[in-house]
Formats: structure tokens, sequence, C-alpha cells
């Protein structure tokens, strides 16, 4: 069972905020770059039919690990054609597994965002003590692989354990994005250190879209136009507008296309700041001082 940490105090932004150029609407591509512990399977596959309780699902560990390869190579080149900075989230299990893929990412320029050791390791399951050692052993592998400390982290499933945070603030993290309580990002103050929360928004994402939903890319692709064209229109306060796509779903060429539509539309516009969410961080921190 979990202790319950002191609650932080909230320094938060003024809802006047505006980001770089002037716009209120920041978007940012997210990438998931993710994988499970050895011997787990993901607990969603493509497949409708459930499996009698207790069986491995073989399917569904097989359509997780097209992300691994394919999926990350299709989506970093979609990136590239495009010059945007990504957000990219990676289990710390494919440092050990495939480093090569982890350092294209890092070499590539993108903001890489540690994502547990894996999907299955979720931190409001683990311990106090089993919740600092995965932040520690997830922030170690990608630094030893990349050369260069992570500074942002998720849990799988957003789902942070009750000392996640603050232990995160004591590693020295500059965000995370395990908050989906405000549109503004926010600073979370401990007696160990700060960090700015950026909650993550899920209207733009691949896996509860296509696999929880059932809609198609081309749905996909409209519901950005739609989310983006409307929240042009009502400067009330900053916001986020995250475009995610898992490389084991929208790695896939049915849905990459979609993904690299939103790009396309997105380069070059001077009425949103296209960014990723380490440089949110560092700017709303220079904001505030």
């Amino acid at each position: 069972m979990a202790s319950i940490q002191a609650e932080p105090k909230i320094r938060q932004f003024s809802p006047d905020l505006r980001w770089p150029g002037g716009s209120h609407v920041a978007v940012v591509f997210n990438v998931a770059y993710e994988a499970w512990s050895d011997g787990k399977a993901p607990g969603i596959g493509p497949m409708g039919n459930p499996l009698p309780p207790g069986t491995f699902d073989t399917n569904a560990l097989s359509w997780g690990n097209y992300g691994q390869d394919a999926g990350i190579e299709r989506l970093l080149k979609i990136l590239d054609r495009h010059r945007h900075r990504a957000t990219v989230m990676i289990s710390g299990v494919l440092a050990e597994r495939v480093p090569h893929h982890v350092k294209a990412v890092a070499e590539a320029g993108h903001d890489i965002k540690a994502h547990s050791w894996a999907q299955d390791i979720v931190p409001a399951m683990l311990s106090p003590e089993q919740d600092k050692e995965n932040i520690r052993k997830t922030t170690q592998i990608l630094e030893q692989v990349t050369g260069k400390r992570p500074r942002g982290w998720m849990s799988p499933r957003g789902t942070p354990g009750a000392s996640t945070i603050r232990e995160l603030a004591a590693a020295g993290y500059l965000y995370h994005s395990d908050a989906s309580d405000r549109d503004v990002p926010y600073v979370e103050v401990f007696d160990n250190g700060e960090i700015v929360a950026i909650p993550f928004s899920m209207d733009i994402n691949d896996l509860p879209h296509a696999m929880r939903f059932g809609k198609t890319p081309r749905q996909f692709v409209e519901n950005y136009e739609d989310f983006i064209s409307h929240t042009l229109k009502a400067p009330d306060s900053p916001v986020v507008i995250d475009v995610t796509a898992h490389c084991h779903c929208y790695g896939r060429p049915g849905g990459a296309w979609a993904y690299e539509e939103i790009a396309r539309q997105a380069a070059g516009r001077d009425d949103i700041w296209v960014t990723t969410r380490e440089a949110i961080a560092e700017y709303v921190i220079a904001k505030g001082k």
C-alpha cells in the first residue's frame, strides 16, 4: 500500500499567458514508443473476441511488438519530412532491447520523455520504494543510451503513484504529464524540489480513437481540424493540443498517413506554436520569473 505524501503547493500561471508569436494555441506531436516486460502482453489487442481467463494473448503481444522497429521508423520519417520536433515517450526496456532506435530518437533532436520501464509497470501499482527504483532505473538507461538525461516523464496510463511526482521532482525532472486536470501548465512545489505539470489531452490520440471508439484515420484528421479551428476562435486561455500516435497503432501505414496529414497541416502556420513539452516547460518557467 503506497503511503500518502503531503500535497504540493501549486504555482499557477496567468490565463492571459500567450505562447511565442502571440498565439494561445500550442500543438505538440507526441510519439508513444512503448513495450512490455518479458512475459507480458498489452491489455488490449486488435481481436475483439476475449480469450479465457489466464490465457496469454500472443496476438496482442505480436501486435504490440510492431512499434519496436517498423512503427518508430515510420513515425520518425514523417516528423523528419515535415521538420517537426516531437515529444517521444519511451519505455526504458526499449533502450535495453533496441538501443539504436532510442539513440536515433535523440539524434533527431526530439524531446525524450521517460515512460516507466515498461507499460505493465504502472506507478500507482507500486510501493514507494518500487516507484523510486522504477524512476531511477528508467532514467539511468535512457541517459546511458542517448547521452542525455531525460527531462520529462509520463507514467503508463498517465497514472502515477502517491509518491511519483515528488520523486520526479527530487530526481531533477523538469516536467511531467501525469495530469489531466487543467488546460494551463502549473508548477508543483515540494519540500525537495519542484516540477512543471503539463496536462496531457486525449482528444487527438490514436489508441482510444481506433481501439476504443473504432473511428477511422480520416476521422482522426477531422477531429484535429475541428479542434484547432474552434479553439483558435476562443482565446480564453492558453491551450495545448496533443497529437499522439502510438508506434504499434498509427505507426502502421493505415493510420500513419493521418498523423502525417496533421503534421503537414501544422507546418508553416503562424497562428499556432508547434513545439515540444520540454519547450513548453522552459517557456512557462521563464515567464514565471
